[in-house]
């Protein structure tokens, strides 16, 4: 049979790629959607009772190079929340001095009725992981307060 020449004819063929006009739109998104739902977890803080100085100072080391050390009045140690036996402090420590590059500033905050052979227990694990920016955490809220009296 033949065609005749009014007969309709397929305007449009089968396509083999897909449309991406929107594909920035679903990835931008996507990028929020996660952005929003993430949560980033901080370190719970200890209840280590620091003593109080004369003079402090403040360090300007970025959050991520400072490494928190925290050693309560029974003589547990931990370090970032993470419970670490004494002599295993400078194996903790030295990874994370070398992964920053040199740069990690350890923040030490021993209670003030800790007994001081347990902060010198740690001080010497600190030296075993050549860890040589030691900061010792004071009171400087208390401090401040008692200035402004």
């Amino acid at each position: 049979m033949a065609a005749k020449k009014g007969a309709f004819q397929r305007k449009s063929g089968v396509r083999s790629e897909i449309p991406t006009a929107s594909m920035a739109d679903i990835a931008f998104l996507l990028l929020i959607f996660f952005m929003v739902a993430t949560t980033f977890r901080k370190e719970q803080p200890r209840p280590v009772v620091i003593p109080e100085a004369e003079a402090t100072q403040r360090t300007d080391e970025k959050r991520k190079n400072i490494l928190h050390v925290y050693v309560e009045t029974d003589g547990s140690i931990y370090i970032n929340d993470r419970l670490v036996p004494s002599f295993q402090v400078a194996d903790v420590v030295r990874p994370e001095y070398v992964k920053t590059d040199r740069r990690l500033v350890v923040s030490l905050k021993a209670d003030r009725d800790a007994a001081y052979e347990y902060v010198n227990a740690v001080t010497e694990e600190l030296r075993r992981a050549n860890a040589v920016r030691v900061l010792f955490s004071t009171d400087l809220e208390r401090r401040l307060a008692r200035a402004r009296r």
